[in-house]
């Protein structure tokens, strides 16, 4: 979700994720000729380690429960109050590289609950 948008306090990784937005729609032109299809998947707040322990961390910080940090800072914006689940971002990606997605080129996968829906 951050290489369609930009929180504030993360330039470096917004920064890093809107050139792979750029470079992705490049590689789709400029493949296209050669059937190369490229997109980029872009989900919200994935259930990670990472992710549990920015949780653990931002809660400790706040003095806030981990249950408040998702749905109070992480969760906010989203329409839909949960955590995106690994397993929905590989099933996404698994559709992306078959024949379904033969025609989908230089765009984004959004799986982020609604979070860029604002």
């Amino acid at each position: 979700m951050h290489g369609l948008r930009a929180p504030e306090f993360k330039s470096a990784y917004v920064a890093a994720k809107h050139g792979l937005e750029g470079l992705s729609r490049v590689v789709a032109l400029e493949g296209g000729p050669y059937g190369v299809t490229s997109n980029c998947v872009n989900p919200g707040y994935v259930r990670t380690p990472l992710v549990d322990r920015q949780i653990a961390d931002q809660g400790r910080a706040h003095h806030i429960t981990e249950a408040e940090v998702v749905d109070s800072v992480l969760l906010e914006s989203a329409a839909l109050k949960r955590l995106v689940e690994p397993e929905g971002v590989a099933e996404a990606v698994a559709f992306l590289c078959g024949p379904q997605a033969a025609a989908m080129t230089g765009t984004d996968m959004v799986i982020d609950g609604g979070w860029t829906a604002r």
